[in-house]
């Protein structure tokens, strides 16, 4: 049984290196107990690449960038020798890379690059990597008899893009945090961050709370999946009738119909988070509280009998 907590510094960390693709990984949402979703924090040395250029058949990813700089790669198409965009990344940005789009990765900058990688799920786990000529399918891949992704990418030599004109826009799925008005929820400072990156499975929100204050109010849900990572501050977790204690790098994973309604509540500090979640159009949502259900995806609210 997962944690209710899971604490970064607890969280196995695994080191790849293959050519110029080179990370350090933890696998967040796995140790907090996600089902379908995930999320895993990586950190890129400095002119290492973060992934091989891949792009997934039917998962969303959303990336949030904590501290460094680097470029993000898209190429134009399936052609590896095709044409390809670049645009700087720092700290504090949102990218979001949606299903069958660009194929795509991030090449860390003189100051390394530090991210962590949301993804949606997927139903078929195919993921092609075009410069590689493989295709991974689950735990494995094809041709069957070709080197593993990593190896096979790294065979087809480093990634040197073209650096991108000063003042060139970035494009549409790129999004900066501090461009971001908040949402309407005082005292909280919501921003919508996939929203503003252009995302659709799935939503990414960094929240701000003021000493003392709570997030949503207590809540579970039908359909949607949650996880929850502490960025700065401290505060509390209440799971039901229970209640954990929260600092930065604690996540944690809330898989749908459970029954036990959560909320984080702010300490002295204050608390800041990302809070991701699936967008699932069948999903509804309990207040015990109140004993009131919102049916999202036709937006009606309802009074439950609870039991």
């Amino acid at each position: 049984m997962a944690p209710a907590v899971a604490h970064h510094a607890d969280i196995r960390e695994e080191e790849v290196a293959h050519g110029d693709i080179a990370f350090r990984r933890r696998r967040l949402g796995h140790a907090a107990g996600s089902l379908r979703i995930g999320a895993s924090h990586y950190v890129v040395p400095p002119h290492a690449r973060q992934m091989p250029v891949h792009v997934h058949g039917d998962e969303e990813e959303i990336f949030f960038v904590l501290t460094g700089d680097g470029v993000g790669y898209e190429l134009q198409g399936q052609d590896p020798e095709g044409e390809a965009i670049t645009y700087r990344v720092q700290a504090g940005d949102v990218v979001v890379h949606r299903p069958e789009r660009a194929p795509h990765t991030f090449i860390a900058g003189e100051n390394g690059l530090e991210l962590i990688a949301f993804g949606s799920g997927s139903e078929s786990s195919i993921t092609y990597l075009p410069r590689a000529g493989v295709m991974w399918c689950g735990p494995r891949w094809v041709p069957v008899d070709a080197p593993h992704p990593f190896a096979a990418e790294a065979a087809a030599g480093p990634l040197r893009p073209t650096a991108s004109e000063p003042g060139t826009p970035r494009p549409n799925n790129v999004a900066a945090l501090t461009d971001l008005e908040t949402g309407r929820f005082p005292p909280a400072e919501i921003r919508t961050l996939g929203m503003a990156a252009g995302s659709v499975k799935a939503g990414l929100n960094h929240v701000v709370l003021p000493s003392g204050s709570q997030g949503a109010p207590p809540h579970c849900h039908t359909l949607e999946e949650e996880l929850f990572v502490v960025l700065a501050g401290g505060g509390t977790l209440t799971l039901g009738a229970a209640s954990f204690p929260l600092v930065a790098g604690d996540v944690i994973a809330r898989p749908p119909s459970g029954r036990v309604a959560h909320a984080l509540t702010a300490g002295a500090e204050g608390l800041t988070y990302l809070a991701y979640g699936t967008r699932e159009p069948g999903d509804a949502i309990l207040y015990p509280d109140t004993g009131r259900v919102w049916i999202r995806g036709i937006d009606v609210w309802l009074d439950a009998s609870l039991h």
